[in-house]
């Protein structure tokens, strides 16, 4: 399994992205990605199947699942959070979900333990900042530049001005995700946050010839991690 291979190679947490058929946020990589899932028929609760499928093995390493509210709201806050649970999910991403109509999605994933990650952009008011992080819980993820995901112009300075900013207004871990692709990117911003969200390059690995996936994963995942690490 692909999500054995990445933890062994150092990835610390993993998100699983929900198959969707309009991922407003998603560049051309992961828009494919969502189609070839969608095609499989892979659906939410296929992907928590995979993840009880992990959790066989791999009983400590974080599992998110990140998607799109439709997805989540055809199975019904309770239903779906008690299956996330159940099924070993540590916590859920939603990219669509507007703080002002998360109280019953959060309220339930709380109830079953589960961590409700919330995204801050880079045009996130100070005011509004302070009301998502009140939400937030595992970990803060911070949109590195205005766009899509698979972008490639972070810059690196203004990053660390907001990054700086976001830390002194909440005590959890951030990370900073989009325009992270490869040790080169993931270098430019290792020093500013928690951790990177890798995301478009690993997609277009498995979108790839099928035999060949884990040892182009094996390849990247070393590149970030050698990267991440260098002192």
């Amino acid at each position: 399994m692909a999500m054995h291979l990445m933890v062994e190679e150092g990835v610390h947490v993993i998100e699983l992205g929900i198959a969707f058929s309009d991922p407003m946020a998603e560049g051309p990589s992961i828009q494919k990605g969502h189609e070839r899932a969608l095609s499989e028929k892979i659906s939410l609760k296929a992907t928590l199947k995979l993840v009880k499928s992990f959790r066989e093995k791999d009983k400590k390493t974080p599992v998110v699942l990140m998607g799109y509210m439709n997805t989540f709201e055809a199975l019904g806050s309770e239903f779906f959070s008690s299956a996330a649970k159940d099924n070993g999910v540590d916590g859920v991403l939603i990219v669509d979900m507007p703080l002002e109509a998360s109280d019953e999605f959060t309220e339930e994933s709380r109830k079953q333990g589960l961590d409700v990650i919330r995204l801050i952009a880079p045009t996130t008011t100070e005011s509004r900042i302070k009301k998502i992080c009140k939400q937030a819980s595992g970990y803060i993820y911070y949109i590195s530049l205005k766009g899509i995901t698979g972008a490639d112009s972070i810059n690196p300075k203004e990053v660390e001005k907001k990054v700086l900013k976001l830390k002194k207004l909440t005590d959890l871990p951030v990370v900073i995700g989009f325009g992270i692709k490869d040790g080169k990117s993931a270098s430019k911003v290792k020093d500013l946050a928690d951790g990177v969200v890798v995301g478009s390059a690993l997609v277009d690995i498995m979108g790839g010839n099928k035999e060949e996936i884990e040892k182009h994963l094996s390849i990247k995942i070393k590149d970030l991690s050698k990267a991440l690490h260098k002192t």
